[in-house]
């Protein structure tokens, strides 16, 4: 089922690239890693990159008890949340149509904080698991200190949308006659290989998920 249009997240510019496509908006989500948060705070415009997760039909961030960002989200404020993937570098025969293939999607809403305990953990394995999966388990899990110190937000995916371009270049006709190399360099985002802390003990193996790690592109 697709994401119902509203006034805000209905494409103005180039509506054709609009998507209202749900599950193609959970793919986009699911895909990246950094999200930026806008929002307006004492008057003036403000955004914040950050770290995220999706569960279901819910985006979560979180961080420090003192970060300004989730004390002024936490106010029901309105927030935009945008997440963008690169695909490629679109190169024109005239510099004026040169373009980039991505995808985009833009949230709009208002995040409530995650208070119960049970609940707040939840979500942190949803953001660790999101980031790499498998670690979870592995790694100490949050002591009561630190979930006490930590904020987690979530904010309803209900008012959101997606932007796609793919494809060659568009050009003006007349150009197309010109000796110039035109077409897409392709971008994607791969794993390295691991780099192990300095002060890991060196009968400590890597583990099978860091050394097979890869994300998964539809």
């Amino acid at each position: 089922m697709d994401f119902p249009q509203t006034e805000r997240s209905t494409l103005k510019r180039l509506p054709q690239r609009g998507v209202y496509d749900r599950q193609l908006v959970y793919a986009i989500l699911d895909e990246g890693f950094i999200c930026h948060v806008g929002f307006v705070a004492e008057g003036k415009p403000v955004v914040i990159p950050t770290g995220y997760a999706r569960v279901d039909d819910q985006l979560l961030i979180h961080g420090s008890v003192a970060s300004r960002m989730l004390r002024i989200l936490k106010t029901d404020i309105d927030v935009c949340v945008t997440v963008t993937l690169l695909d490629g570098l679109v190169l024109a025969r005239s510099a004026f149509n040169h373009s980039m293939n991505y995808r985009s999607v833009v949230v709009f809403g208002k995040a409530t904080a995650i208070e119960e305990a049970d609940a707040k953990l939840a979500a942190l394995r949803a953001l660790s698991e999101h980031m790499i999966p498998g670690r979870w388990d592995e790694v100490r899990q949050p002591t009561d200190k630190e979930l006490k110190a930590t904020t987690v937000l979530s904010l309803p995916l209900e008012e959101v949308s997606a932007k796609v371009r793919t494809g060659p270049p568009s050009d003006d006709d007349d150009d197309y006659a010109l000796r110039v190399w035109a077409g897409v360099v392709p971008l994607k985002l791969v794993p390295s290989e691991p780099v192990p802390d300095p002060r890991l003990p060196s009968d400590v193996e890597l583990p099978s998920y860091a050394r097979n790690y890869a994300r998964p592109r539809e």
